[in-house]
Parts: C-alpha cells; sequence; structure tokens
C-alpha cells in the first residue's frame, strides 16, 4: 500500500470524561465486546512492525480513543523507539492524537513537540456549551483545563487544531462560537455535526441536530469567517478548506465529504481492525494485525463490502445542481435510523436541505475565493 493511515485506540473506548453526546460510547455498546483494555506493547510492536513493512511511501499512526493519553507516555515513548526499529528510509511516519487534553502536562508537550505529533483537541466552543456536555467522571465542566491544555500546546509549540461538535444548542450561536475560538487564538478549526445513537430517529435527541439548524449554522459559521477572510485574517476551517479545493478542481482530504468509503483501518487495543470509526462493530470486524497483514484485512471480502455499500447514490442526489460539491455526504448520514446493518441504499442524506440552503447562501462567495487563493 502506497499511503497507509491507522486510527489506533490504545485505550480502546475508556475515558475520563463523561461526555453527554459521546457516539463511541453508542458504538461500543452495540457490540458483544464493549471494552478491549489498553493496548500491549506486543501488539503495538506486531502493529508498528506490519504496518512499516506494508507502506510503501507514508505511513501515519493516528492515536484516538476513547482518550489515548490513558494508556499512558511510556506507551507513546515505545511507539517512537519501535517506529525507530522498523522505520525504512523510503518511508515518512506520521504521527496524530486526538485528546480531551485533561491529561496533558508539561512532560505530555515536550514529548509531542519534540516527535513533532499533531494534535486534535476537544474544546466546544465557548465555556458555556462546553461545560453543559464535556464533563468529568464527577459531573463538572472541563472548559477551564482544556484551555490550560492548549496554553500548554502553545507554549511547547506543539502543532494543535480544535474540534468542535455542533449539537443543537451551539448551531444557535455560530457567530459567538467562532468569535470565543478566534479570540483566544485559535486558527485551524474543524466542526462535527453531533452524531445521533444507532436505531434512533435523525434529530431527536437533545444534541443532535435537524437539517434546518445545521443550515442555520453554516451559514452563520460561514458569515463571520468570510468578514474575517475579507480583512486579511485567515481561519481554517475544514469543511470550508475542503469545499475551496473541490472549487479548485482537487479532490478533498476529508472522507466524509468524496462520497465513497475508504478503509482506513480502525485498530483497536486488542489488535481488531475495523474500516471506519463510525463502524468498529462485530458486523464490520476485517480481521485481527496478530494474525493477519493489513493488506489482507484492507483487500478481503468484508472491506470490499464496505466500500461498495457507501457507493449507492440517491437518485435526487445526481439530479442536484450541488451533486459536485456535497457528493452525498458521509454514509452514517444515509442509513435508515443509523443501522449499522443496512445497506445505505441510496438515501439522501439527512442533512440533504442543509446542504442545499447553504450553497444557495455561500456558493457564489466560495466560488470567488476558490479563484483567488492559491490551490489550499
Amino acid at each position: 500500500m502506497k499511503n497507509l493511515s491507522l486510527l489506533i485506540k490504545p485505550a480502546s473506548g475508556n475515558c475520563q470524561m463523561r461526555c453527554r453526546y459521546c457516539f463511541y460510547r453508542n458504538v461500543i455498546q452495540s457490540r458483544e465486546v464493549a471494552d478491549y483494555g489498553r493496548m500491549s506493547r506486543e501488539t503495538l510492536e506486531i502493529l508498528v512492525s506490519r504496518a512499516l513493512a506494508e507502506a510503501e511511501e507514508s505511513c501515519t499512526f493516528a492515536f484516538q480513543g476513547g482518550e489515548p493519553t490513558l494508556a499512558g507516555l511510556d506507551f507513546f515513548r515505545f511507539l517512537i523507539d519501535l517506529q525507530e526499529k522498523y522505520r525504512r528510509p523510503s518511508v515518512t511516519i506520521h504521527n496524530t492524537l486526538q485528546t480531551n487534553g485533561l491529561l496533558l502536562d508539561d512532560d505530555w508537550c515536550d514529548f509531542l513537540a519534540r516527535n513533532r505529533f499533531l494534535v486534535g483537541l476537544s474544546l466546544d466552543g465557548d465555556k458555556d456549551i462546553h461545560d453543559a456536555n464535556r464533563l468529568d467522571s464527577q459531573g463538572k465542566g472541563t472548559y477551564n483545563r482544556v484551555l490550560q491544555a492548549a496554553g500548554l500546546l502553545d507554549r511547547h509549540r506543539v502543532e494543535f487544531n480544535i474540534l468542535c461538535v455542533v449539537t443543537r444548542e451551539l448551531a444557535r450561536r455560530a457567530r459567538r462560537i467562532y468569535r470565543s475560538l478566534t479570540a483566544n487564538g485559535f486558527r485551524y478549526l474543524q466542526f462535527i455535526p453531533c452524531i445521533d445513537d444507532f436505531g434512533s430517529q435523525p434529530g431527536s435527541s437533545s444534541f443532535s441536530l435537524t437539517a434546518d439548524r445545521y443550515a442555520e449554522f453554516l451559514k452563520n459559521l460561514f458569515d463571520a469567517w468570510y468578514l474575517d477572510f475579507q480583512s486579511g485574517r485567515i481561519i481554517s476551517i475544514r469543511h470550508f478548506d475542503n469545499w475551496i479545493r473541490m472549487l479548485q478542481g482537487q479532490p478533498p482530504e476529508s472522507c466524509g465529504m468524496s462520497g465513497r468509503c475508504s478503509c482506513s483501518a480502525v485498530v483497536e487495543a486488542d489488535g481488531s481492525v475495523y474500516p471506519c470509526d463510525f463502524y468498529v462493530l462485530d458486523r464490520w470486524h476485517l480481521g485481527s494485525i496478530r494474525e493477519q497483514s493489513l493488506t489482507e484485512m484492507l483487500t478481503g471480502s468484508r472491506a470490499t463490502q464496505f466500500v461498495e455499500d457507501s457507493l449507492a447514490i440517491a437518485e435526487k442526489c445526481r439530479q442536484c445542481r450541488y451533486a459536485s460539491l456535497c457528493r452525498g455526504g458521509c454514509r452514517r448520514d444515509r442509513e435508515p435510523l443509523g443501522n449499522p446493518d443496512a445497506r445505505p441504499g441510496g438515501l439522501p442524506n439527512v442533512y440533504c436541505s442543509a446542504y442545499e440552503q447553504f450553497f444557495d447562501y455561500a456558493l457564489e462567495r466560495m466560488t470567488r475565493i476558490a479563484a483567488r487563493l492559491p490551490q489550499l
């Protein structure tokens, strides 16, 4: 495989936080074994050795959870030792870490800086919204501690971006949230729509979005972002960056915007491999890194079926004037009641009307930006 990307869960679904909308809690409750514990050093070595033997040009080790820092700093130091042991000159290695930030201290940040980790830090906009949903195990808000973690990352010159979950309430405050994040000096932002539980009616929980609410959010966020752009202040928002790339004739870097799934090799703590972070489920178990090569698992019949299932496009989408930009969106938003055992079957995205409203509103301005900017 030319470019190999691994999403690794070294602490399985374990986390010291109790976020009210956590999608991975719903995932682990939907499979036979909920908790695979902590990844052993033996499993990590098998994973690193296989990955660096099979990658041809680049290999990305992305760590997520649960909360990956619960594996401990020594686990990650061992990772670097293994990468040095099995490294081949022809393969470029990238490391990333998605974290809630609560365990970060000077030792962690020094390590992340020296080893050039790209960090994603979860922060839901401002204090009121964040502390309403992102709670610790004692039910206390975590906003101030996450801001402290951001300060540490900044002082140690760790490259990081902010990941913000768009809940129903947050979507009403797009401009305020944007101003809060940028006022804190954050320049790289990702806004991720809150995901409904498997089997639930889309938009039925107190956290989930409706299409109209999401449309309102995207339009107001774009207006705030566009004002900064006009004044020469460039803020990276992943969704907007990807749409501008597509208007420039480039492929999106975000898989959920590409119109089809790919198998990104999600590795649970016991070495089990799955095709996508949203589908770490028994139905989509591809095998084990302890028994099979990554190439075998990612090109096998189950992986192939996973990709093929994502290709069905709704007839409405085929006729849509925005099809080249929307591409049907993520398959997780195109399944009947979020049923992981059902094929998407050509259903429109639950946010179909949101994207239509947003492109009606913002496409002309995005097109002008795409013409002005060098390729992103």
